[in-house]
């Protein structure tokens, strides 16, 4: 499970006083307002390049005033993490019955929320998970109880698929060769094709279908469950 980082997203004290708002500034500082300024930071910086101070002249706020709504950057961190983990839930028209499509919807979009989001892949294995991940996690146990996953199996179910999601989305996130780079590569181990015949068959370098691998991988584990 994550490590906990302190107070759970979103349960902040009530201030006594709110601070003013500078002069000039065109909207209202708010917890809202910083969490979703933070995201934008942290899409465009990543994680090491949020802090505080970047934060506050993005709002166009005092360093200050924004421990009105948030503790520290660890807050901010985690707040941020859990908004865009949000799932908005199965398209209107899903089959109720089909236990399968329920899971690979919440986990491809699980997978894409965080793709979108690169800076989630170092964050979410460290972190207090917040409603937004505990709810999916709800979901999808709920989804495996129901399609005959028993308790004493759900566990080891849950870790299997979690550990799936995380592993292909960090490797496609910090994959950063070109086709070109992989077509060299490619070319390299076809003339060491004596001694890794197999990977140099399958072409394995040349394989670039992230989404296919995912959705065929996923299969996989969901063939491997054992129902009751």
């Amino acid at each position: 499970m994550a490590a906990k980082s302190g107070r759970a997203p979103g349960k902040r004290p009530q201030r006594t006083r709110m601070p003013s708002q500078a002069p000039g500034d065109a909207q209202p500082l708010s917890l809202e307002r910083i969490v979703a300024t933070a995201i934008e930071l942290l899409d465009a910086e990543g994680v090491d390049g949020l802090t505080m101070r970047k934060l506050a002249d993005r709002v166009g706020s005092g360093a200050m005033s924004l421990y009105w709504y948030v503790d520290n950057k660890e807050t901010v961190f985690d707040l941020a993490l859990d908004s865009v983990l949000e799932y908005r839930g199965l398209p209107q028209d899903a089959d109720r019955q089909d236990w399968r499509g329920d899971v690979v919807h919440m986990l491809e979009d699980w997978r894409a929320s965080m793709l979108r989001h690169p800076w989630t892949t170092s964050l979410l294995p460290r972190r207090a998970l917040g409603p937004n991940m505990l709810h999916r996690l709800e979901l999808l146990s709920r989804t495996l109880v129901t399609a005959g996953v028993g308790h004493a199996e759900l566990n080891a179910a849950i870790w299997s698929l979690w550990n799936h999601v995380m592993g292909a989305t960090i490797t496609r996130a910090s994959f950063g060769f070109s086709d070109d780079d992989m077509a060299a590569a490619q070319q390299r181990l076809t003339r060491l094709g004596e001694q890794y015949p197999t990977i140099e068959s399958a072409q394995l370098l040349l394989d670039s279908d992230w989404d296919g691998a995912f959705r065929k991988g996923l299969g996989f584990l969901l063939d491997g469950l054992p129902l009751r």
